[in-house]
């Protein structure tokens, strides 16, 4: 069955096309052969017993005066009657020999009789069917006479069988080319008639490629207008509105977006010189610890580390900041073999009752990349499985090289596994495993998202699998030559 529409409009075209001269075609054929029959019963009308009765003369004349008959003879005396007129002779119920206008004399099987003997002599014609002594189908009509005899007369349908197989033949010839000449004059009329529909699935493919979710997003302009009396018309006018609407929708997104990243970028900036201003007093009054009390020292302790903390997070912040504006990243030969082996050494001794497994090949793997970038990759997911394991757990920090063109690293611990809701926002900005969003439960959920944006603008990708008892989170990278580029 054809799937697409031009398909199927072209092909129940021809199937509609099909079933018309076939019906046309048998209506021609039944017309025909009707009329052809009703002429050979005029014929039969005006004829009627005439070949009969002379076969009863006949007959007649050999009984009174013993004329001699040669039974395989042809008659003679057709009495203008057409060749292969069929005359039969029925006398008390038994059908006498018959006799073939140009032909020896047939010889009748016992089915044969029967049929003839079963035609009634009330004027009207019937056909019968004679299979022995190279008889075929014969349209006859029976008259009675004086003597009460019943005379048939017939004429052969072969005629009528060979102009009807010839008109259908012709017409079969005839319907074929009219079929051919239909589908392709129909399927060059539909591909016309559906090209205002062809643009409109051209420009919705190429809006399912736009990246729609992310960045400023340039529409492609709509199909042009059409006819709106046409269903094509109203499909194309409703999907050019679709487009305006969707088109005013991501402005207005990528507007928000803007006006969020720039009030980040400037919030980022301007905290940073009063917490530096901040951390300053604390230091300075915490150089003369004997001055100050025990109760102001901790305060002062406090105000130092959340400081501190408050600093990461402005950082953070106008990191990713700076890589949605697409900020190019510092491009040099990175060995991620070192790198691995620093970043689980830093986090070692962060976490202590963890234990910590490295799965390095021989050889360095290096990759074209920022190095304070890939580090801080590689730290931030030790520490959000740090953060997130209980102590005692194994965490495992692997590279391998699966193609000429990748490197993957992975980080893969044994600890309880991401909640299956989690999964699919993880790398979210905000986003933490504990919705209360308590101190004691991590950071500030920036870690995974400052993954997933550096990752991408090495032009890489970053996704995780978990289960309990294993979570993994896969980091491909491609390889190649460094290209220097402006660092961030």
């Amino acid at each position: 069955m054809p799937t697409t529409l031009r398909a199927r409009l072209v092909v129940g075209t021809l199937v509609l096309l099909v079933l018309a001269c076939a019906a046309a075609g048998a209506a021609s054929s039944l017309l025909l052969e009707r009329f052809m029959v009703e002429r050979l019963d005029q014929q039969l009308s005006v004829t009627a017993g005439r070949f009969a009765a002379s076969l009863a003369h006949e007959e007649r004349e050999e009984r009174e005066h013993g004329y001699p008959r040669d039974p395989d003879g042809e008659r003679g005396d057709s009495r203008g009657q057409a060749p292969g007129t069929l005359g039969v002779l029925m006398r008390d119920g038994q059908v006498g020999t018959p006799a073939v206008v140009g032909r020896a004399d047939p010889v009748l099987s016992a089915a044969d009789r029967k049929a003839l003997a079963a035609v009634r002599a009330d004027g009207l014609g019937h056909t019968v069917d004679l299979s022995s002594g190279g008889l075929d189908d014969y349209r006859v009509m029976a008259v009675g006479d004086d003597d009460g005899e019943l005379l048939i007369t017939g004429l052969p349908l072969d005629d009528v069988r060979t102009t009807v197989q010839r008109l259908q033949i012709a017409e079969i010839g005839v319907f074929a080319v009219v079929v051919l000449v239909t589908g392709i004059a129909g399927a060059v009329w539909v591909r016309l008639s559906l090209r205002p529909l062809d643009r409109v699935a051209a420009t919705a493919r190429r809006v399912a490629r736009l990246p729609l979710a992310d960045g400023e997003v340039a529409l492609p302009e709509g199909v042009p207008d059409e006819d709106p009396r046409t269903e094509i018309g109203q499909v194309g006018e409703a999907f050019n509105r679709m487009l305006g609407h969707v088109g005013r929708a991501l402005a207005q997104r990528h507007a928000s977006e803007q006006r969020m990243r720039t009030f980040a970028a400037d919030a980022s900036h301007e905290l940073r010189t009063p917490l530096a201003t901040v951390r300053a007093h604390v230091q300075l009054a915490r150089r003369d610890e004997e001055a100050v009390p025990d109760g102001v020292r901790h305060a002062l302790e406090r105000i130092d580390a959340e400081s501190a903390r408050m600093g990461t997070l402005v950082d953070d912040l106008l990191l990713l900041t700076r890589l949605d504006a697409g900020r190019p990243l510092a491009r040099e030969e990175v060995d991620l073999t070192r790198l691995a082996i620093d970043a689980t050494g830093d986090a070692r001794a962060y976490g202590p009752d963890h234990r910590w497994r490295l799965d390095l090949p021989e050889e360095p793997v290096t990759v074209p990349g920022d190095p304070d970038r890939l580090h801080q990759v590689v730290a931030n997911l030790l520490g959000n499985a740090r953060a997130h394991t209980p102590p005692g757990t194994t965490v495992t920090v692997a590279l391998r090289v699966p193609g000429p063109d990748k490197v993957e690293l992975t980080v893969t611990d044994d600890g309880p596994g991401i909640p299956g809701d989690l999964q699919g926002e993880i790398f979210e900005r905000f986003v933490r495993a504990d919705k209360a969003r308590t101190r004691a439960s991590g950071g500030s959920g920036l870690g995974l998202a400052i993954v997933r944006a550096v990752v991408a603008a090495h032009g890489g990708t970053v996704d995780v699998e978990s289960r309990p008892g294993r979570t993994a989170f896969r980091v491909l990278l491609p390889a190649g030559s460094a290209a220097p580029d402006k660092a961030l």
